[in-house]
């Protein structure tokens, strides 16, 4: 199965058919769906949405669709943030979108939302990396902030975007939870998604350090577009998968380890089944 892990709902009528249809189209099974955020500009002005309108939309467009899974955003600051994953995770939810746009990754008011997504075996998608929201944010996105999270049990996420510009910084985070994984049973687990993010220019350097660097990152990646679902692009999204299988096979990157990319991975990342890790070596650390 080919899935996309990084697709956002925008405003307007559900339509779940014509979703999987453009998917197909772009040759994918389907994916994550992520909900309206908390907050957005709605005609130069900054919206806050209710979080039961936000899930309703969000599971219109996946109620009922195998192939379709639901990723709610919520705002772990917001006094209510618990009781929103409980009930989105009650409604159906498969996992958590977040991003750290004016507060650090390990927030008081956060922690204990995060503990209740890995309570409920849920994933959480944090953005990752330069943030293009027109404000001073980005300092709340840099991946070595997220080191903390290695003290929530069994919290499974994913940085998205490869953490651009920062990708050496990211792949050095991996490492470290890899690392941690190998000696802490219960230590949180960390994907990387390579949704653009990296310009095309930048993608051969970013995927040549991040299958050759010689950590086992080949259960633990996977692919998104960054498309919507209101008219899922298809041309962009079938050409950075076709970028990026071209580098892969310049990279002599094996059929098996694309399939995992391409789909596997994003699977194993809902379901929260744990890999057989290769720990990474003393002089790699």
């Amino acid at each position: 199965m080919r899935l996309d892990a990084h697709v956002h709902c925008v405003e307007g009528a559900a339509d779940p058919v014509r979703l999987l249809c453009e998917m197909r189209a772009a040759r994918l099974d389907g994916g994550c769906v992520i909900s309206i955020p908390p907050r957005f500009w709605r005609k130069g002005k900054l919206v806050a949405l209710p979080a039961a309108e936000r899930l309703e939309r969000l599971l219109a467009v996946t109620r009922g669709q195998p192939t379709l899974f639901p990723l709610f955003w919520v705002d772990p600051t917001e006094p209510d943030a618990v009781r929103q994953v409980e009930h989105a995770a009650d409604a159906g939810a498969a996992g958590f979108k977040v991003i750290c746009s004016a507060h650090a990754p390990d927030d008081p008011r956060a922690l204990p939302v995060y503990r209740a997504i890995a309570t409920r075996n849920k994933p959480v998608l944090f953005h990752s990396g330069i943030l293009w929201d027109g404000r001073a944010s980005s300092a709340y996105n840099r991946p070595a902030a997220f080191e903390p999270l290695l003290d929530v049990p069994r919290l499974r996420f994913a940085l998205a975007h490869m953490s651009w510009p920062w990708l050496d910084e990211c792949l050095a985070v991996f490492g470290k939870f890899q690392n941690a994984l190998s000696v802490r049973d219960d230590v949180a687990e960390m994907f990387i998604d390579l949704t653009p993010g990296t310009p095309p220019i930048y993608r051969e350097e970013a995927l040549t350090k991040l299958f050759k660097i010689g950590y086992d990152v080949a259960n633990s990646v996977l692919f998104g577009s960054d498309a919507n679902d209101s008219a899922y692009n298809v041309k962009w999204s079938l050409e950075w998968q076709e970028r990026d299988q071209s580098i892969l096979d310049r990279l002599g990157i094996g059929a098996d380890v694309a399939a995992n990319y391409f789909g596997v991975n994003l699977q194993r990342w809902l379901s929260g089944a744990r890999a057989a890790w290769r720990p990474p070596l003393a002089g790699q650390s």
